[in-house]
């Protein structure tokens, strides 16, 4: 799930992911973080929920994934759309 808050100078995009799913870390990777796994891990929320929050700039379109534990890749379901190989973003 995404989840966005606009400001004056930059779009911060929320990342979740549902408690248990996948089991193990997780981070988002992709063009906002030069697609370097770990560089945004997602942490706990209270309800059982991961989450991490990126600063990214406004109207830009955004390619991204999810890398779980064990080298698994996968995307946003709930993405601005998908290219083939990953998951978008409008910001």
């Amino acid at each position: 799930m995404l989840e966005r808050t606009r400001t004056k100078k930059q779009t911060e995009v929320t990342f979740v992911l549902p408690a248990g799913h996948p089991a193990g870390d997780a981070s988002v990777v992709g063009d906002f973080n030069g697609w370097r796994p770990g560089a945004h891990p997602l942490m706990p929320r209270p309800d059982g929920s991961r989450a991490v929050t990126v600063a990214l700039p406004h109207d830009q379109q955004l390619g991204f994934r999810y890398l779980a534990h064990g080298d698994y890749w996968f995307d946003e379901d709930n993405a601005d759309g998908h290219n083939g190989s990953n998951s978008l973003l409008h910001t």
